[in-house]
């Protein structure tokens, strides 16, 4: 383990009824800090079960998880201290309706880190421009589009100063202007925070951006690398009944058919620079 990983994952297994269920089945992987993680991965295969895992809302059956240099699979661990150092945001906006977006995020660092509330304040403001809505800070949730909430949740988890931010599917209820904004907030705030990500999601386009991707089926990690080289697996991914960015399985596509195109094209950019390169080779 270098001095730079921040989770290392050890033959992690949560089996239910007695062994009959097997819903993580011997993980192993590690996160680096200020990684941006994505894990994918057909309904069933054990994802949102591994980040339970990762904050303590399900216990290992077996295995060792270390986090921040800690085994988390210590029955001594001081489970709220560490809950502080990983965040984590759900579908679902947890905010309080009756409360303004800048008293949702100071309410938590104030009570539980007894920030002052002019040091939680001045936090807040710094994350809520970086998320893009400095000029709602004043605005109740009900005020608010999904896309907004979940970004003032987020926003709202890192106000808390974790090591780490777990997101289980956080855009999964938004439409495609809302997935976007939500996407752009945590990329900006991995950028500026540099806080280490791990997301959880069914949307393609949102895992071209990540540092390193992890595919899940039956509890397993059966495929592993940047999102190129994930990519690349197109037939493996297809087998998962996992879908790929449209770019990436036309240019697999084109590549079938005699096409010299390049494994895991990732973007429209790309496609076109790769296509014109096809044209101009075979004329």
């Amino acid at each position: 383990m270098s001095d730079n990983t921040l989770i290392k994952v050890n033959s992690i297994k949560k089996h239910y009824l007695g062994g009959e269920v097997k819903a993580l089945d011997g993980i192993d992987l590690e996160i680096n800090q200020g990684e941006v993680v994505v894990i994918i991965g057909p309904s069933g295969s054990g994802k949102s079960t591994f980040l339970r895992t990762l904050n303590l809302l399900e216990i290992p059956t077996e295995g060792h998880i270390i986090f921040d240099g800690e085994d988390l699979t210590d029955p001594k661990l001081n489970i709220n201290e560490h809950r502080q150092k990983m965040g984590m945001v759900f579908q679902h906006f947890n905010l309080f309706p009756n409360m303004t977006v800048l008293k949702n995020m100071t309410i938590a660092p104030m009570k539980l880190l007894k920030k002052s509330k002019e040091d939680a304040e001045q936090k807040a403001m710094s994350l809520l421009k970086t998320v893009g809505l400095e000029d709602r800070a004043n605005a109740y949730p009900s005020q608010l589009s999904g896309g907004q909430k979940q970004r003032v949740s987020i926003a709202g988890v890192i106000a808390m100063h974790p090591k780490c931010i777990v997101l289980d599917e956080p855009t999964a209820m938004l439409d495609p202007k809302g997935r976007k904004e939500v996407i752009r907030a945590v990329r900006a705030l991995n950028d500026v925070e540099r806080i280490t990500i791990i997301l959880i999601t069914h949307y393609m386009e949102e895992v071209i951006y990540a540092d390193k991707v992890y595919v899940m089926d039956k509890g397993k990690v059966t495929l592993q690398g940047t999102p190129r080289e994930v990519f690349s697996k197109v037939e493996q991914l297809k087998e998962l009944r996992l879908d790929v960015p449209q770019v990436t399985m036309l240019a697999h596509e084109l590549q079938k058919e005699g096409f010299p195109m390049p494994e895991g094209i990732l973007t429209k950019q790309e496609f076109r620079e790769a296509l014109d390169y096809c044209v101009s080779v075979m004329g």
